[in-house]
C-alpha cells in the first residue's frame, strides 16, 4: 500500500516536475556560463544555476502544503526557519554561480542558514550508540547538528562536479527518504523529500552526460543543506533519534567521497580550500572510466543505500548504527578500485 501511494503521489507532482523542467529551459536560454578550466570535467562552454528549477518547484511545493495540508506541517516556527533558511542558502548559491563569492563569505551564509534552523528548534538531543545506549547530547547536540548541517551542504556541493552524479543521487536518495517518512508517519519529512524529488526528476535529463547545463551552487548547495535539515528532522522517528542516521545512510555515497578526500589532503598537507580535481570520482573519470559509468555507479551506491535503510529499520536502536558498515566497505572497495585504476593510468594524487 505505501509503495501503491508513493507512485500516485509522484503523479500528482508531475506539475513540479513540469515547472522545474520549463525553468531549467530558460536557464539554458539565459545562460550562467562555465568556462572549462584545469580542474573541469567538462570541455565545452556550459550554462550553470538549472539548480534554480528545483528549488522553486520545492519552495512552491512547501508554501502550498503550509497553506493546505496541517497534518504535513511542523510546529509554524520550525516550518518557517526551514523555508527561511532554504531560501537564504538557494540566493545567495545563485548569487555565487553569477559572481564566484569567496569562500569565507559562503561558509559564513551556511552558518547563518544552519543557526536560523537550529534556532528554531531543529537539533539534535540525544543519540543511541552501539554497546552504550541512549546518550543524552545536551549542548553538544547543538554543535553536532551545526556542523552536520555545513558538513552536509558542503559535500553534495564538492561532489558536483560530474553530469548526472549528484542529480541521480538526490533523486533516489530523496524517493528512498520518502518511502521510509511514508511508512513511519512523518508527513512534512515525506512531503518534503517528495518536492525534492519532483525538482531534481526536471532537473535530471538536462544534466545527463552530455550536460546541456549544471546545477550550479544554488541547486547542490540548497539540495545539500535541505538533506541535512530533513536528516535532523528524521530523527523525531525514535526517542533514541538515531533515525537521525538514515539520510546520511542514504547519501553515503556523496559524503564518503568528501570527507575521504577532505582527510586525504589534510594528511598530504595539501591546502583543503584550494580548488582541485582528486576527488575519488574525479580521479575515476580521470583514469578513463567513463562519465557515465562513473554516474551510474554512485546511482548504485545510493540504491544500495537504500536497501540498507529498509534493513536499518527492522533493527533495534542499539545497533542500527552498524548498518553503516556494509556502507563503509563498499566505499572502501571503490576507493580501492579507483586507485587500481589511477596506478594502471600513471596517476597520482601529487599530479591530480
Amino acid at each position: 500500500m505505501p509503495l501503491s501511494l508513493l507512485l500516485t503521489h509522484l503523479l500528482l507532482l508531475l506539475p513540479l516536475v513540469a515547472l522545474s523542467a520549463l525553468v531549467v529551459r530558460a536557464m539554458i536560454r539565459w545562460p550562467i556560463l562555465d568556462v572549462p578550466n584545469a580542474r573541469s570535467a567538462h570541455q565545452v562552454v556550459t550554462p550553470r544555476g538549472g539548480g534554480l528549477g528545483p528549488v522553486l518547484a520545492f519552495l512552491l511545493g512547501m508554501l502550498a502544503l503550509y497553506q493546505m495540508a496541517d497534518f504535513a506541517r511542523i510546529a509554524d516556527r520550525q516550518f518557517i526557519g526551514v523555508i527561511l533558511a532554504a531560501f537564504a542558502i538557494a540566493a545567495v548559491g545563485l548569487l555565487d554561480d553569477i559572481r564566484d563569492l569567496s569562500a569565507r563569505l559562503r561558509l559564513l551564509c551556511q552558518f547563518a542558514a544552519a543557526m536560523v534552523a537550529v534556532l528554531s528548534g531543529l537539533a539534535l538531543q540525544r543519540l543511541s550508540l552501539p554497546g552504550i545506549g541512549v546518550v543524552e547530547l545536551g549542548f553538544l547536540g547543538t554543535l553536532i547538528t551545526l556542523f552536520w548541517i555545513m558538513g552536509c551542504t558542503n559535500a553534495v556541493n564538492f561532489m558536483d562536479g560530474l553530469d548526472g552524479l549528484v542529480a541521480g543521487t538526490l533523486v533516489i536518495a530523496s524517493v528512498a527518504l520518502a518511502a521510509i517518512a511514508l511508512s513511519l508517519g512523518g508527513g512534512f519529512i515525506y512531503a518534503a523529500a517528495m518536492f525534492l524529488a519532483a525538482g531534481f526528476l526536471g532537473f535530471l535529463p538536462f544534466n545527463l552526460h552530455r550536460a546541456r547545463i549544471f546545477m550550479g551552487d544554488v541547486g547542490s548547495q540548497f539540495a545539500g543543506f535541505m538533506l541535512a535539515i530533513l536528516a535532523v528532522a528524521a530523527a523525531r522517528f525514535e526517542h533514541s533519534q538515531v533515525s537521525f542516521l538514515i539520510v546520511p545512510l542514504l547519501i553515503f555515497g556523496l559524503l564518503f567521497d568528501a570527507a575521504f578526500t577532505l582527510a586525504r589532503r589534510a594528511l598530504m598537507r595539501e591546502a583543503v580550500g584550494a580548488a582541485h580535481r582528486s576527488h575519488l570520482y574525479q580521479m575515476a573519470q580521470r583514469s578513463g572510466v567513463p562519465v557515465r559509468v562513473v554516474a551510474g555507479v554512485h546511482w548504485g551506491f545510493a540504491l544500495f543505500h537504500a536497501a540498507l535503510a529498509a534493513w536499518f529499520l527492522q533493527l533495534p536502536p542499539e545497533q542500527k548504527p552498524l548498518v553503516g558498515l556494509p556502507a563503509l566497505l563498499v566505499q572502501l572497495a571503490w576507493a580501492g578500485f579507483v586507485l587500481h585504476r589511477m596506478r594502471r593510468a600513471g596517476l597520482s594524487w601529487r599530479n591530480a
